[in-house]
């Protein structure tokens, strides 16, 4: 097989280890930033001290700040930036993408300004293109440093799901597949709600028995939003729903 080659857009921690997460699974990474003086202190670092300190960069990384560089030639583009950043990303991307390329995305949450789910911001940016996302529980630093994790790829392609899936998929790192799109995202972006109130009963000092009660009327508000998008209730109960919302609500990372 290949050597799938992958452009991570976004050098921040996520970014990072993903970056880092593929490149160990065999994929010739380009990690790109967008200011190019975070980029050289990668190069000459060969780790992410400011966002992702103490792993580091795999040969098979290679951070670039010139964004057509970053894609010229690549067989999957995982976009990894804020969800206020990703309209901007991916209309830049537009100009460059070369014709073909699928596009997927690690980012959580709605676009700020409009409401929009972020498949619904990609479809307007990049129409015609095999679009997927990946979501699930996952910390940075943990899938950096080879701890257990499980996620989620989310793709209206099945092809497409499957074929990012197997890039990530690994003896640590467990990726499922999904063709609800509406359903991963919202479980995704919702869950953050979550963990605030969460955050904010513990110190108020509610208790156990408050966070419990928070996190499972939490998931049935949360699964009422989805199915008003469009969601299946089932994607509710698993990694990207009831997975990702009990580890930010039970997490001090969080």
């Amino acid at each position: 097989m290949p050597r799938p080659r992958i452009a991570v857009l976004g050098a921040g921690s996520w970014g990072t280890a993903l970056a880092v997460l593929l490149a160990r699974h065999g994929a010739a990474v380009r990690l790109w930033g967008h200011l190019a003086a975070d980029v050289e202190r990668l190069r000459a670092d060969r780790e992410n001290r400011q966002f992702l300190p103490g792993v580091p960069l795999p040969a098979g990384v290679a951070p670039v700040s010139d964004l057509q560089a970053a894609v010229g030639g690549v067989d999957e583009i995982l976009i990894v930036v804020p969800s206020h950043a990703f309209r901007a990303v991916a209309e830049a991307l537009a100009g460059v993408l070369p014709a073909g390329v699928p596009v997927s995305w690690a980012t959580k949450g709605f676009e700020p300004d409009t409401g929009l789910l972020l498949h619904e911001v990609a479809a307007q940016v990049l129409p015609g293109r095999p679009l997927a996302v990946l979501s699930g529980p996952s910390f940075a630093g943990e899938v950096a440093h080879g701890l257990p994790t499980a996620i989620t790829v989310a793709s209206a392609d099945p092809a497409h799901a499957e074929r990012l899936a197997g890039y990530l998929h690994g003896e640590t790192f467990r990726a499922y597949t999904s063709e609800d799109v509406v359903g991963v995202q919202v479980g995704g972006a919702a869950k953050n709600v979550m963990a605030i109130a969460a955050g904010i009963a513990d110190g108020l000092g509610f208790g156990a028995n408050a966070r419990a009660a928070l996190i499972t009327r939490g998931l049935a508000e949360i699964t009422r939003l989805g199915l008003v998008l469009g969601g299946r209730p089932e994607t509710f109960m698993g990694l990207a729903g009831l997975g990702d919302l009990t580890l930010t609500c039970t997490d001090d990372q969080s």
